[in-house]
């Protein structure tokens, strides 16, 4: 019924700067609440960035709080994840998620589609 689909990411310099888009598709009617989560290697996936697509308010893992926003246009049903000053730690596949329910952003279960990730690779 949705798809997600991630892309922006790359090859990046530390202290460069990267723009990943999610473009959803389908029901999209229902996705209050949109995510960025990403997994490093040999690490679990984590929360990074969620933003209620209504109401425009955001929410940051303390990780990446003022280094990377969130930011939707509803309009082309289409969630951003602005990153600067990435960091070799930031190396990592993120991923796109969407919920139709309230509960903890970092809930990994509250979130029903998921988008395939794209690598982010920040060299030194």
């Amino acid at each position: 019924q949705v798809q997600l689909v991630e892309s922006g990411g790359g090859l990046v310099q530390a202290g460069g700067s990267l723009r990943l888009s999610c473009a959803a598709s389908g029901r999209t009617f229902s996705l209050y609440f949109m995510a960025w989560f990403r997994r490093a290697p040999g690490k679990e996936r984590e929360f990074v960035a969620g933003i209620s697509r209504s109401v425009g308010g955001t929410y940051y893992s303390d990780s990446v709080k003022d280094q990377f926003t969130i930011s939707t246009d509803n309009a082309k049903n289409t969630v951003y994840l602005q990153m600067n000053s990435l960091k070799v730690g930031d190396t990592a596949v993120y991923y796109c998620a969407a919920s139709s329910r309230l509960g903890r952003w970092e809930n990994q279960q509250r979130y029903d589609y998921w988008g395939q990730g794209t690598q982010v690779t920040v060299s030194s």
